[in-house]
């Protein structure tokens, strides 16, 4: 199975956005699956605030896994993760116009309206498993 099967497979199975994107990578960089879930697991919908998008939330934190600094000293790390982060923010936000949750799925999954509006429109099993597939994409070919 490959990573987008296998974070996508993750989703449907009822972890949220961020654990599954999240989850996919991080046996590559020494970290297992079951804490990369526990560790992304308050990051959904928008870090419950229909924010930034919970697969682009685990995406960053795959690349803060295999580029983030571990020292305070390490200047050259801190830049690295940075800019590949800006460099994947700029890559899903062509993509799919926007890194917010609440304007990719185009109503707010905070409020009780909204999660009606995403439930009817089958968002979750729809749009959200396109945003996980897309980020996971994103990473490969950005060579994660």
């Amino acid at each position: 199975m490959n990573k987008q099967e296998s974070g996508i497979q993750c989703f449907r199975s009822g972890f949220n956005c961020a654990q599954a994107v999240f989850s996919a990578f991080s046996q590559d960089y020494g970290l297992e699956p079951d804490i990369a879930l526990r560790i992304a697991g308050g990051l959904g919908s928008g870090a419950r605030s229909a924010d930034i998008c919970g697969a682009v939330s685990g995406a960053i934190l795959v690349i803060g896994l295999r580029h983030g600094q571990d020292t305070s000293e390490d200047k050259a790390a801190k830049e690295l993760c940075n800019s590949e982060t800006e460099r994947f923010l700029r890559l899903f936000r062509e993509k799919n116009g926007s890194s917010l949750c609440r304007e990719l799925l185009q109503c707010d999954i905070t409020t009780e309206e909204g999660r009606k509006v995403a439930a009817d429109a089958n968002l979750f099993t729809t749009k959200c498993v396109d945003l996980v597939g897309d980020a996971i994409k994103i990473l490969e070919d950005m060579r994660y």
